[in-house]
C-alpha cells in the first residue's frame, strides 16, 4: 500500500474552527488515544499493514472514522437542559424512499455468559429495531439520538443543543408491525470505529421502509456515547493501544449475540434486560432464516469476522471499511458487498485484495465516484447542515466529503445495498448489479 504524508489542509481546516479543538470530530478527523500514544512501525503483511497499527494517513483507516473527544469541557448544562433557542439551527436528515412508514423501538440487552472485555462486568449492548410500521398515528418520531447522549454528541464537536437541534428521524416509537409482508428478513448494521450506531440511520430507516427488519448495533465502550435507560451514559473506554482485529472480534460477538436476541424474539420472548414493552406483531414477523449485515468503516471489516463467527448471516456489504487480523484470510461462502469511496479500492487496499481472493460464493465490487469515507455515514448529510457553525467553507467540506452531493449520495448508497439485499435475501434479481447503469453514472464497477 501506498503510505502518504499527512495533508497539510488537515492543519488549515483545525485553524478554521479555532479552540472549540471539534472539528477533527465533525469531520471524522483525528487519532484515537493509541496513536496519541506514538505508533510503531508498520509491518507489511498479506493484508497490506500491520492489522494492529493501520496508517491513519489513509482516508479509510479506523482512526478516521471518529476521533476523540474534544479537550473542551462541556458544562453540566449541556448535558441536563433539554432546552433548545429559538434560534437553534434544526437538522433535517433524508427521508425514507420505500412505499411503507416506519416503526422503531429501543432495547437494551445484556449477555450474561460473556464479560465486557473494555470494563468488566456483564456485556450489554443497545441496540435499534427499524421495520415497516401501520397505524403510525399516536407514535411519536423518534430522535436521532436520545437527549443525553445527543448532548455529548454535539459538545465533542463543540456545540449544544441550543445551537443545533438533531433531527427527529421517520422511526415511530413502538408503531406495529405491518404484518401483512409476512416474515421480514434481518439486516444487521455496525458503524465506525468510536462512531454511535445513529451514525447508519438514514441508511437502517429506508431499508425499513422497503420491508427489512434493520437492527442498528451500539458497541459499548467502543462507541463515543450509549444512553442506557434510566438516563446512564457510557463512553467511550477502549484501551489504549488496542488491536483493530480484537475490537472486531468484539464486534462480532456482539452480533452473535443479538441475533440471538432476535431469535428470543420470533418465539415469543422478550430480550430486553428491562422487559421493555414490544412493537405489536413483532414476534411473527422476525425471519431468523434471512440474515444480512452492512457496516461501515471499521463496522464494514466487522461484517466479514461476523460472517466468520457466525453462520446464520446469508450476505455481507462492506461501506468503505479496510479489514484487519486473519478473517480476510479466510474463505467465505456466502455472498458479499464491497462499497467503496471514489478513492478506495482493491487497488490501493490490499486488506480488499485479500478477501477478494478468498470470497466464494457471490461476490461484486463497486466505487461511487465522487465520494469520500466520511460519505457513507450520517454525517454525509449532517456536517454540511453544520458547516456555518463549524467555520467550514465548501472547499473543506468536499476534501473530507467528497464532490457528490450530499443527498445523491445518501439515495444512491440506498439504491444498491436494497438492490443487493433483496438479490441475495429476497432472491428478487436486479440488473443494477450486473453492471453500469445510465441512472446512476457514479457507480462503476471495479472486476
Amino acid at each position: 500500500m501506498k503510505h502518504r504524508r499527512p495533508r497539510p489542509r488537515r492543519r488549515a481546516i483545525a485553524r478554521a474552527v479555532g479552540s472549540a479543538g471539534a472539528l477533527a470530530v465533525a469531520l471524522g478527523v483525528g487519532m484515537t488515544p493509541a496513536m496519541a500514544a506514538g505508533n510503531a512501525s508498520k509491518t507489511p503483511t498479506a493484508t497490506g499493514f500491520s492489522p494492529d497499527d493501520p496508517d491513519p494517513n489513509t482516508d479509510w483507516a479506523p482512526q478516521n472514522d471518529e476521533a476523540p473527544l474534544s479537550q473542551k469541557s462541556a458544562g453540566a448544562e449541556a448535558f441536563t437542559s433539554s432546552r433548545t433557542a429559538a434560534s437553534a439551527l434544526q437538522l433535517k436528515m433524508p427521508a425514507p424512499t420505500g412505499p411503507h412508514s416506519v416503526g422503531m423501538v429501543g432495547l437494551h440487552l445484556v449477555d450474561s455468559s460473556r464479560t465486557d472485555p473494555y470494563v468488566g462486568g456483564k456485556r450489554e449492548v443497545m441496540v435499534s429495531l427499524w421495520y415497516p410500521a401501520t397505524a403510525t398515528s399516536g407514535h411519536y418520531q423518534a430522535p436521532w439520538q436520545p437527549s443525553i447522549s445527543g448532548a455529548h454528541f454535539l459538545a465533542s464537536r463543540g456545540l449544544s443543543p441550543q445551537q443545533v437541534t438533531l433531527p427527529k428521524t421517520a422511526g415511530h416509537v413502538l408503531a406495529p408491525v405491518k404484518t401483512s409482508l409476512g416474515k421480514l428478513p434481518v439486516l444487521l448494521y455496525s458503524t465506525g470505529l468510536h462512531s454511535d450506531r445513529a451514525m447508519g440511520t438514514a441508511l437502517a430507516q429506508d431499508l425499513a421502509s422497503r420491508g427489512y427488519l434493520v437492527v442498528t448495533v451500539d458497541h459499548t465502550h467502543d462507541a463515543n456515547e450509549v444512553q442506557f435507560p434510566g438516563n446512564r451514559l457510557e463512553v467511550n473506554r477502549m484501551p489504549s493501544g488496542t488491536h483493530s482485529s480484537d475490537t472486531l472480534k468484539v464486534r462480532a460477538a456482539d452480533i452473535k449475540f443479538v441475533i440471538n436476541a432476535l431469535g428470543k424474539i420470533s418465539s415469543g420472548g422478550n430480550p430486553d434486560a428491562g422487559h421493555a414493552t414490544l412493537p405489536a406483531g413483532l414476534a411473527q414477523s422476525v425471519d431468523t432464516s434471512r440474515i444480512g449485515m452492512f457496516g461501515w468503516s471499521l463496522g464494514g471489516a466487522a461484517v466479514d469476522t461476523a460472517m466468520q463467527l457466525d453462520k446464520r448471516i446469508d450476505a455481507g456489504a462492506n461501506l468503505d471499511g479496510q479489514f484487519f487480523g486473519t478473517a480476510p484470510s479466510k474463505d467465505l461462502d456466502r455472498p458479499f458487498m464491497l462499497f467503496s469511496s471514489g478513492t478506495h479500492n482493491r487497488n490501493n487496499d490490499g486488506s480488499w485484495r485479500t478477501l477478494w481472493s478468498h470470497l466464494k460464493g457471490y461476490r461484486v465490487d463497486i466505487k461511487l465516484h465522487g465520494a469520500a469515507h466520511l460519505s457513507f455515514s450520517d454525517q454525509e448529510w449532517m456536517v454540511p447542515q453544520e458547516a456555518g457553525l463549524l467555520g467550514l467553507s465548501q472547499a473543506q467540506l468536499q476534501q473530507q466529503y467528497g464532490t457528490i452531493d450530499p443527498n445523491r449520495a445518501v439515495q444512491v448508497q440506498r439504491v444498491y445495498l436494497a438492490a443487493f439485499f433483496d438479490q441475495e435475501l429476497r432472491h428478487k434479481h436486479s440488473t443494477l448489479l450486473g453492471g453500469p447503469a445510465d441512472k446512476y453514472p457514479e457507480i462503476s464497477f471495479v472486476r
